[in-house]
């Protein structure tokens, strides 16, 4: 036989060991693959409602929303939603990198235009290395577009007067009676918001003008000559039997 055919007759025989080999490593990660992609969304993963902001974080926004009135507060903020950059390099990368990450709390003007940035924040000394890293990536990444960051300590978070000095040292002062502490009250953050709610509300009915007389209002008629309705208790009986004044009586047999 000649020597060249089975020379051949084995690279064939080899490239299909080969091919079938690989098949079979192959498969069971091709075959795991499938159900998942044919998992359903709501099936997969059950959607629950979930609170966007901590404790503190809210002890925070209630600071900033009485420190800055007039002014818009976002919270839980995408980097990418209010940055843009070149797209000669890969922009899914940057979204990889940086873009997905959200801040706390973003001060915008009338236009939500961005102001300044606060992070709320616990000490750095209970911080991993990792967490770290990352919230001073997030903080390179916003001084280098040009946006204030302010990192606050969620255990001494600042008043509303220091909050505004040290956002906009230039913002008008809020009124004394309106200015209440965010933070070193036992209330819980409930009663904290709703005692500032009525804070603010005492102040608007203190310098709100006295209301108008109508003119169409009867405050001064005389109702002794008017028609008086009496109102009568239904009767206890809901079957109406006091309605029957007389029994009825049947018409003779002959008439049926």
């Amino acid at each position: 036989m000649d020597p060249f055919y089975l020379l051949s007759l084995a690279a064939i025989l080899c490239a299909i060991a080969i091919v079938w080999w690989l098949a079979r490593r192959q498969g069971p990660s091709v075959r795991t693959e499938l159900p998942a992609e044919r998992l359903d969304t709501l099936t997969g993963w059950p959607p629950e409602p979930t609170r966007i902001l901590r404790s503190p974080e809210r002890l925070a926004f209630s600071t900033l929303k009485l420190a800055l009135p007039g002014y818009l507060i976002l919270a839980q903020v995408p980097i990418a939603r209010f940055l843009a950059v070149p797209k000669r390099n890969s922009y899914a990368e940057w979204m990889r990198r940086i873009g997905n990450q959200c801040v706390d709390f973003v001060v915008c003007d009338v236009t939500s235009q961005v102001i300044a940035v606060v992070e709320v924040r616990p000490p750095i000394d209970q911080l991993d290395e990792r967490v770290r890293a990352r919230f001073e990536r997030i903080t390179r990444v916003l001084k280098a577009a040009n946006i204030a960051v302010h990192v606050w300590n969620e255990e001494r978070l600042p008043t509303i007067e220091a909050a505004r000095e040290k956002i906009l040292p230039d913002a008008p002062a809020v009124p004394a009676s309106m200015v209440r502490r965010a933070v070193t009250s036992p209330m819980p953050v409930a009663a904290t918001a709703g005692a500032a709610t009525l804070a603010m509300s005492a102040a608007s009915a203190a310098e709100a003008p006295a209301p108008a007389v109508d003119p169409f209002a009867e405050t001064d008629r005389d109702w002794s000559n008017d028609e008086v309705i009496e109102v009568l208790e239904p009767s206890a009986n809901t079957w109406f039997d006091d309605l029957d004044s007389v029994s009825a009586e049947l018409p003779p047999p002959s008439q049926r």
